[in-house]
């Protein structure tokens, strides 16, 4: 039943490919920009990757462009037909309804939060290197000891 599910599931993104409409174009606006502008600059460093490959290797001019030229616009519109597909636009949607329930604290509170954090990652590293210079120094002494006694 998984394995049928997960097929129809497959074949319907790819037929969801074909396709130029969107779907329920008005809500999860803001999530549904952000994973495909994110999605977009993960195709767009990867083009460029593989241009640099290509260049670096001494291929001909029309693969070092054409090949990630023709990734670019593949990876563009499957980014694209992604965020339309019923199944992935209706968590992102789901995901920005979420996301506006957050209550978000304010600058002031931010600032004595962070403030919080900060001071504790300091006195935390302080302690981890005194306990560092404590045991450096006792370690030293007792190999010290150790090579006078066996010697």
């Amino acid at each position: 039943m998984a394995k049928e599910r997960a097929a129809a599931t497959a074949g319907n993104f790819v037929q969801e490919l074909a396709q130029t409409g969107r779907y329920k174009r008005s809500q999860g606006r803001t999530a549904r920009q952000a994973t495909m502008l994110a999605l977009w600059a993960l195709v767009g460093v990867a083009a460029w990757q593989l241009f640099d490959v290509f260049r670096n290797q001494g291929q001909d001019r029309w693969i070092q462009v054409g090949v990630p030229a023709a990734l670019l616009i593949a990876g563009f519109w499957i980014a694209y037909r992604m965020i339309n597909w019923p199944v992935f636009a209706d968590f992102l949607i789901a995901v920005e309804a979420e996301m506006n329930k957050v209550s978000w604290p304010s600058r002031a509170e931010l600032i004595r939060a962070s403030a919080v954090v900060i001071l504790f990652v300091f006195a935390l590293a302080a302690v981890l290197f005194a306990y560092d210079v404590f045991w450096q120094f006792v370690l030293k002494r007792w190999i010290e000891i150790l090579r006078y006694a066996f010697n």
